[in-house]
Order: structure tokens, then C-alpha cells, then sequence
């Protein structure tokens, strides 16, 4: 591997992540500690050489809340739209639905962004218009993936509005590729986040109200 190639990946997301306003959570957890540690931490307090890998738990987790002026149908017509992702979604390659049923789907997917290459099988959890659930463990750079979408009643007064919760946790098998993460999964899980309600809007038209930040807690979202 090339690591000028991963500098300017991370150049690269970082000059990106102005896709909307989301501004989620991105959680460490180690080994051994229960604790979250949320990577918003001054940079003297992160500081670590970069070929310095630390021996820990690779799990991370990046955690989003917001309200938004679409339905709780609007948004899950979108993200259960698993076999059109490749044309909305960053970074997504490939988006092809294998079998679906009204509750579940299988996929193969293919994602691509410095410095992963990756397809993968997904198995998703549908519960209209609440829950899509997408889980894999068969790919060849993570132990685990899982994405989550939760979408509840927004405010009362607005029909067309609705809190999304948002949650990727995954786990990488090199700690060359863990240690990576750090630098600039979090920009790219905002992007993918933001990339959904851009999607939203352009099928549905103009939301009621800008999208709005309600993450007041650093805890992940329980499945």
C-alpha cells in the first residue's frame, strides 16, 4: 500500500464533509472500559503516532439523532431502497437485491473509498414504516458491519416530520485499517447520513424544516 494514498483520503473526506449539517457521534470503545470516548477531544489529548496501533477493542460506532420535516414513510421508502444505493448513496459500487420479502431482504454490496474496497453480503430488517436493519459478517475487512435506521414521530404539530436515529457500528479485523478509521470514518458516516436525506428531498420535494441536531448523549443505539 501507497500511504500518501490514505493522507489524501483523509484531505479528501475531510474537505467533503460539509454535505449537510449532521453532526453525529463517533465512539471508541476499549477494551476493558466500559466507557465511551467520543473523539471531539482536543487534539493533544488524542495525540499518537500514526504506526503506534494501540492494543484495543476495534469496534466503533458513530451515532446520529435529527429531526427532520419528512415522514416517517418518506425516509423509510429511501433507506429501504437497498437496490438503488449505488446511485445516491457515497462510495456505494454495487447495490444488488438478491431475494426481498415484505420484512427482510439479502443484498450484495460493494463499497469503495480509500482505504477499503469492499463487497459484502447485507441481510436487512425491515419494519415499516419504523425500523431498516442491515447486518453482515461475511466480508473480508470487517468481523462485523451493522447499520441501523429508527425513525419515530417528530413534532406534533407537523405532520410531516420525524426523528431519524442513526447508528453504523463495525469492526475491522487489521489494526492498520482500525487505526484508519479514526482519522476520517466519522466524516464519511456524516456524508452517508446527510447523502439519505438528500435523497429524500429529491423524491419528495422541499422538507418543513430544516434538519435539526438532537444528539444529547454520546450512547449507542440499542437494537
Amino acid at each position: 500500500m501507497i500511504l500518501n494514498k490514505y493522507f489524501v483520503a483523509v484531505r479528501f473526506a475531510s474537505s467533503s464533509c460539509r454535505l449537510l449539517s449532521f453532526q453525529g457521534h463517533y465512539i471508541n470503545r476499549y477494551e476493558g472500559n466500559s466507557a465511551s470516548h467520543c473523539q471531539c477531544q482536543p487534539s493533544w489529548q488524542n495525540k499518537r503516532s500514526f504506526f503506534n496501533f494501540p492494543n484495543q477493542n476495534r469496534t466503533r460506532e458513530y451515532c446520529g439523532r435529527q429531526l427532520v420535516g419528512f415522514s416517517m414513510d418518506q425516509m423509510f421508502e429511501v433507506v429501504s431502497d437497498v437496490e438503488n444505493y449505488h446511485k445516491f448513496v457515497p462510495w456505494c459500487k454495487k447495490s444488488l437485491v438478491l431475494t426481498k420479502t415484505p420484512s427482510k431482504l439479502k443484498a450484495d454490496l460493494i463499497v469503495g473509498f480509500p482505504p477499503i474496497n469492499e463487497s459484502y453480503t447485507s441481510n436487512v430488517t425491515l419494519v415499516k414504516p419504523h425500523l431498516v436493519k442491515a447486518e453482515c459478517t461475511d466480508g473480508r475487512i470487517f468481523n462485523h458491519l451493522l447499520t441501523l435506521w429508527r425513525f419515530s414521530p417528530g413534532l406534533k404539530r407537523e405532520d410531516q416530520s420525524c426523528v431519524v436515529d442513526f447508528q453504523i457500528s463495525f469492526e475491522f479485523r487489521s489494526a492498520f485499517h482500525s487505526h484508519l478509521s479514526n482519522l476520517f470514518f466519522d466524516q464519511v458516516a456524516r456524508q452517508m447520513e446527510g447523502a439519505f436525506i438528500k435523497e429524500v428531498e429529491r423524491r419528495y420535494g422541499r422538507p418543513t424544516m430544516q434538519p435539526k441536531n438532537l444528539l444529547i448523549s454520546n450512547h449507542a443505539i440499542k437494537s
